[in-house]
């Protein structure tokens, strides 16, 4: 398992992007799949997560997804290009112990760039997974798919918000902190300062899908209130 920074998923990439700070020798608190009606969430209730991702100013005019018994489907027709969307746990790096975390919740709202580039890759994982293929198979799966430009790679200026209060990123540390989420086809996070000392950019490396998401904790949740564990 990777160096981990206070980073909980994804779902994601994401992922269920999953956040978290366990340590190297974490043994896995949830080896397998958990039943699938345990990573479902009310209709409803999934689209207000979804918004809380990002300022109303923004979420009240994104596309809205939320996820059924077969994979993500639209609740809310969108106007201004963003998408909303609550990523499960199996969006997580693969060597995250919360990988098949039933509780994950992450609430990401993606700009049009990352709609159109990373947000296939979600919605490939989660259709991998609700057919039955195991975590290995899903990352040969979506590997081959990169490999043969199946997957979409990151346009540009990709980018979401993960500024809600309520997702669930990992047992260890379930909200973390709200930032930004930037995504690229494999760039060194050297390029960015990544990991230096002093340097407030962290990022996450997976080069079995050619995907590096850089994250950037800012100063408030979508709410409009501080993060008070930032002070």
């Amino acid at each position: 398992m990777r160096t981990r920074t206070k980073i909980g998923a994804t779902l994601a990439v994401i992922a269920f992007v999953t956040l978290n700070a366990a340590a190297q020798d974490a043994k896995p608190t949830y080896p397998s799949m958990a039943p699938l009606d345990q990573y479902l969430m009310e209709r409803n209730a999934e689209i207000a997560l979804a918004r809380s991702a990002a300022p109303e100013s923004i979420s009240q005019d994104a596309e809205v997804m939320v996820l059924g018994p077969h994979g993500y489907e639209t609740a809310v027709q969108g106007k201004n290009g963003f998408v909303c969307i609550v990523e499960r746990s199996w969006t997580a790096p693969i060597d995250d112990p919360n990988f098949w975390n039933p509780k994950g919740r992450a609430p990401l709202c993606l700009n049009a760039a990352a709609a159109r580039s990373y947000l296939p890759r979600t919605i490939k994982k989660t259709d991998l997974i609700l057919t039955g293929r195991t975590k290995a198979q899903m990352v040969e799966a979506v590997a081959a798919a990169v490999d043969k430009k199946e997957l979409p790679t990151m346009e540009p200026g990709a980018m979401c918000y993960m500024l809600s209060k309520q997702g669930y990123l990992s047992d260890h540390d379930p909200h973390w902190h709200p930032h930004l989420m930037f995504f690229l086809s494999q760039t060194g996070p050297a390029a960015w300062g990544s990991g230096m000392q002093g340097s407030p950019i962290l990022a996450f490396d997976d080069k079995w899908e050619g995907l590096t998401v850089f994250l950037v904790p800012v100063g408030q949740w979508s709410d409009g209130t501080t993060d008070q564990r930032a002070r």
